[in-house]
C-alpha cells in the first residue's frame, strides 16, 4: 500500500528521467508530490459532437483517428504534426507543432480523447489547436467514465522543463486511486464548527475535481490549514516569550522628559505614543517582542535610541544591529551628534574595526579585539553594528535589549545566541521595518509580534513633490534635474533590473511574457545614457546588487556598495544610479531628486519607501515616475502613490493588487503558494486565528492533537519568518 512517506523511486512507473523533473521542484516522495498543487483549471468537462464545434470554444471530443501525417514549413522551420478524428457527426483536424513523435504514438484507427481550443485554419476550416489527448476505449464513451486529461476540469500545474501538467496528472492519478486513507491532521472539533472539507476528499478535490466548486473548497481547506498552523506558532511562541524571564527596568520617567528636553527637535505623537508602548514592555519581566513600524525618515531610530539609553542607566547593554555598515554607521554618527552627553560607552564594531564614543566629543579608535573585550566586560553600554554582532566570539555582559533595524523579524536561533550573559534573563527586542506592512498581513503572519506604528512625518519636513512622467515629457524633467544638480544637490535615478532585456535569461523572459515588445530599462543601459548623453559634465554612477558589498572606494580602486554609498554620501557623486538595493539605504540630506524609471514594475509599498530616501533635508524635494505606457490602468495605480496620506493605505492597496509576496516573498518565507494568496482574505485569516486560539486555550502544548502536532513541527522546519 502506498503512503505519504513512499519514495517516488519505489512507484511503478515512475523513471529516473521523471525523478530527475521531479527533483527540481524538491519531490522526492509521495507527499511532496501530492502537495505540488494545481494553480488553476481548464475546462474541458463539456463532451462536444464534432458537428457542434465553434471557433474559440475550449472543447473536448472523442472519436477515431482516420489519419495522420506530418508537413514541414520552410519559412519558419517547423514540423507540423496534423490528425484528422471523426466521430458519428463529422471529422476535424487536430495541429501540433514541433513533435514529430506524436506520429509513432497516434495510430490510425485508436480511439482518442483530445482536449484544446477551437481555431480556424487559413483554409477556412476549423482545428484543435495543440490538443491534449488520451486513449480511450468504447467502454469509457458508453459509461461516461472519468478521464485524465480529458472530458473533465483539468488541473494545470506549475511546471518545469521536461515536467509538463499531462505528466503530472499521470502519476498523480494512480497515486490518489491507490494511497491508504490518511489520518486527518485538523482537530475534529475544527473541521466540525468551521464546517472544513475533510483531507482525503481535499486531496481529491484539488487535484481531481468534477467541477469547479470542489477545487474552490479544497484549496480552501488547505490554505485554511496553513494559516491555522501559523497562529498556532505565533501563539505557541507568546506562550513561551511570557515563560522566559527578562530584566524588569525601573522607568524614571522625570529623566525620559528631561531627555525628551534636550533633543533639538520635538517627537510626534506617534513617535511619543511608540516609545511609551516600548517603555511599557521594557518593565515587566517577560522579554518585549515588538515590532516598530513607520515611514522611511518618521524617527524610528531616535525612539530606539531613547530606549536604549533607558537601559544603560540600570547598566544593561544594548546591541543595535543595521543591515548594513554604512547604516550602523549613520545610526552611530547620529547617535553622537543627539546625546553627545552620554558618558556610558558608546561604540561601533563592524569588520572593518571598531570605534567608541565616552561624551563630550571623546572617541576613540580601537582593534576589534580590544572592542570585543570591552563588550564582555561590560565597558561599553550601547553597540552599533551589522549582524556580525551576533557572530562567534563576541560575547555581551549583560544584554538588555536587542534593536533589529529593516527586520520583520528576528530568527529563533540568533535570539539564542544573544541571552544575556547570566543566561538566566532574556533580552527585549524590538525590531524597525520602513516597510508598511498591511494590518491584516502583520496580524496574521506577524501574530506573536506587538505592533507599534509612527504614522507621522517629523514637523517641519516639507512634502515631496510627486509627478508622473510621460515618454514626451522626458526632457523636461532630464532638464529640471540638470537645474537641481548645478544649484548642488544630488538625484537618486532607480532602475528594475541590472541588465538589458537581451542578457537576461530565458526563465526570465518567459517570466515577464506579457513585457516582451518593451525593453526594460536597466542599470547599465541608464549609466552609459546618462552619463554619456544626457548629463556627460555631471558625476554619474552606478550601484547595484551584483557589486562586492564591501571595502574599497568608488573615485579610486574597485568600487563596492558600501564605497559608492559612502561617496554619494559625502557629495562626490552628482547622479547615483541604482535597483531597488537602495530601498534600504543611508541618509543623505543633499539628495532631493528621485527618479523612478519604469515605476510601474514596482509595487506601490517599494515606491513609497523609494521616495522616502529624499526630502530628508532643508531642501525641496521631488520624485519623478517615469513610465512609457500610457495605460489608465498603470496611471490610475502611480497616481495612488500621489494620493495616498501615508503607507500602509499604500499597502492595503499594494496587498489587493499585488498580493503579499509584495511584503513577504514565498521564497523569503517558505509559506505554501496557497497560504500566501490566501493571506488576501482577512475573513480566512480571522476564522484561522479564532480556531487558533480556541486550541491554545484548551491544550497549549497539544498533547491530546498528536497529529496536529507531528504536522505543526513538520510545517515549523518549512516557514523561516526571520
Amino acid at each position: 500500500m502506498i503512503t505519504l512517506e513512499t519514495p517516488l523511486e519505489n512507484i511503478r512507473g515512475i523513471g529516473p528521467r521523471f525523478l530527475a523533473r521531479l527533483d527540481d521542484f524538491g519531490i522526492s516522495n509521495v507527499r511532496d508530490l501530492l502537495w505540488h498543487f494545481p494553480f488553476r483549471y481548464e475546462d474541458f468537462s463539456e463532451i462536444s459532437k464534432i458537428v457542434d464545434l465553434g471557433v474559440g470554444q475550449q472543447a473536448t471530443v472523442q472519436g477515431v483517428i482516420e489519419d495522420i501525417k506530418v508537413r514541414k514549413t520552410w519559412k519558419r522551420h517547423m514540423f507540423i504534426i496534423e490528425a484528422t478524428i471523426a466521430d458519428e457527426t463529422g471529422s476535424v483536424k487536430a495541429i501540433w507543432f514541433n513533435q514529430r513523435f506524436l506520429l509513432a504514438i497516434l495510430k490510425k484507427g485508436k480511439l482518442v480523447s483530445l482536449a484544446g481550443k477551437v481555431i480556424q485554419t487559413k483554409e477556412g476550416g476549423i482545428a484543435l489547436s495543440h490538443p491534449t489527448y488520451e486513449f480511450i476505449n468504447k467502454h469509457i464513451i458508453e459509461q461516461e467514465q472519468m478521464t485524465k486529461h480529458t472530458g473533465r476540469l483539468v488541473p494545470i500545474y506549475p511546471e518545469t522543463r521536461g515536467l509538463t501538467s499531462k505528466a503530472l496528472r499521470y502519476l498523480i492519478k494512480p497515486i490518489l486511486d491507490n494511497l491508504q486513507k490518511l489520518p486527518e491532521t485538523l482537530p475534529g472539533e475544527i473541521i466540525k464548527k468551521y464546517k472544513i472539507l475533510e483531507l482525503n476528499d481535499a486531496l481529491r478535490g484539488i487535484h481531481f475535481p468534477e467541477k469547479i466548486d470542489d477545487a474552490r473548497e479544497a484549496k480552501e481547506r488547505f490554505a485554511f490549514e496553513d494559516l491555522f498552523y501559523l497562529q498556532l506558532i505565533n501563539l505557541q511562541e507568546r506562550l513561551r516569550l511570557k515563560k522566559q524571564k527578562s530584566h524588569a527596568f525601573n522607568i524614571d520617567l522625570e529623566f525620559v522628559k528631561k531627555l525628551l528636553f534636550e533633543i533639538p527637535f520635538e517627537l510626534t505623537n506617534s513617535q511619543k505614543k511608540s516609545l511609551w508602548e516600548i517603555i511599557r514592555d521594557m518593565e515587566k519581566s517577560h522579554p518585549m517582542n515588538r515590532l516598530l513600524q513607520g515611514d522611511v525618515g518618521s524617527g524610528k531610530t531616535i525612539v530606539a535610541v531613547i530606549a536604549a539609553i533607558l537601559v544603560a542607566r540600570e547598566n544593561k547593554q544594548t546591541a543595535l544591529m543595521a543591515p548594513t555598515e554604512v547604516l550602523a554607521n549613520q545610526h552611530y554618527q547620529t547617535f553622537k551628534k543627539l546625546f553627545s552627553k552620554f558618558d556610558k560607552g558608546a561604540g561601533l564594531i563592524t569588520s572593518s574595526g571598531a570605534k567608541f564614543f565616552y561624551g563630550d566629543n571623546l572617541e576613540v579608535g580601537a582593534k576589534k579585539p580590544d572592542a570585543i573585550k570591552k563588550i564582555k566586560f561590560g565597558e561599553i553600554k550601547i553597540i552599533f553594528g551589522t549582524h556580525s554582532l551576533i557572530q562567534k566570539g563576541i560575547e555581551f555582559n549583560n544584554l538588555g535589549l536587542v534593536v533589529i533595524d529593516e527586520q520583520h523579524r528576528f530568527g529563533v536561533r540568533q535570539r539564542a545566541q544573544l541571552i544575556s550573559g547570566d543566561y538566566n534573563l532574556a533580552p527585549h527586542f524590538l525590531s524597525m521595518s520602513a516597510t508598511p506592512i498591511p494590518r491584516t498581513l502583520s496580524l496574521t503572519v506577524f501574530g506573536d509580534l506587538d505592533v507599534s506604528i509612527i504614522d507621522e512625518l517629523p514637523k517641519g519636513r516639507k512634502e515631496i513633490i510627486t509627478k508622473i512622467i510621460a515618454p514626451e515629457n522626458r526632457d523636461k524633467a532630464y532638464a529640471f534635474i540638470r537645474g537641481q544638480v548645478k544649484k548642488g544637490r544630488q538625484a537618486f535615478v532607480i532602475c528594475p533590473r541590472i541588465e538589458s532585456a537581451e542578457e537576461e535569461n530565458q526563465k526570465d523572459l518567459k517570466l515577464f511574457s506579457d513585457w516582451q515588445k518593451w525593453e526594460l530599462k536597466s542599470v547599465k543601459e541608464e549609466y552609459e545614457k546618462l552619463s554619456k548623453r544626457i548629463f556627460p559634465d555631471l558625476k554619474v554612477n552606478m550601484l547595484h546588487g551584483k557589486m562586492p558589498a564591501k571595502g574599497g572606494s568608488a573615485s579610486g580602486g574597485k568600487a563596492t556598495k558600501e564605497s559608492i554609498m559612502r561617496d554619494f554620501a559625502e557629495g562626490k557623486i552628482d547622479i547615483l544610479i541604482s535597483t531597488s538595493v537602495i530601498e534600504v539605504g543611508v541618509d543623505v540630506p543633499n539628495a532631493t531628486i528621485m527618479m523612478i524609471e519604469s515605476a510601474e514594475r514596482f509595487g506601490l509599498a517599494q515606491l513609497y519607501q523609494f521616495r522616502g530616501r529624499v526630502g530628508r533635508g532643508e531642501y525641496q524635494s521631488f520624485c519623478f515616475l517615469f513610465t512609457e505606457f500610457k495605460s489608465q490602468n498603470i496611471f490610475k495605480r502611480l497616481r495612488s502613490l500621489i494620493d495616498a496620506k501615508s503607507g500602509f493605505e499604500l499597502a492595503e492597496k499594494d496587498l489587493e493588487i499585488r498580493g503579499p509576496g509584495e511584503f513577504l516573498g514565498k521564497s523569503q518565507t517558505g509559506i505554501p503558494d496557497l497560504a500566501m494568496k490566501a493571506l488576501q482574505n482577512p475573513n480566512l485569516g480571522k476564522t484561522a486565528r479564532e480556531a487558533a486560539v480556541e486550541i491554545i486555550n484548551k491544550d497549549p502544548e497539544l498533547k491530546n492533537y498528536p497529529q496536529l502536532k507531528l504536522k505543526l513541527d513538520n510545517f515549523q522546519k518549512q516557514v523561516h519568518l526571520e
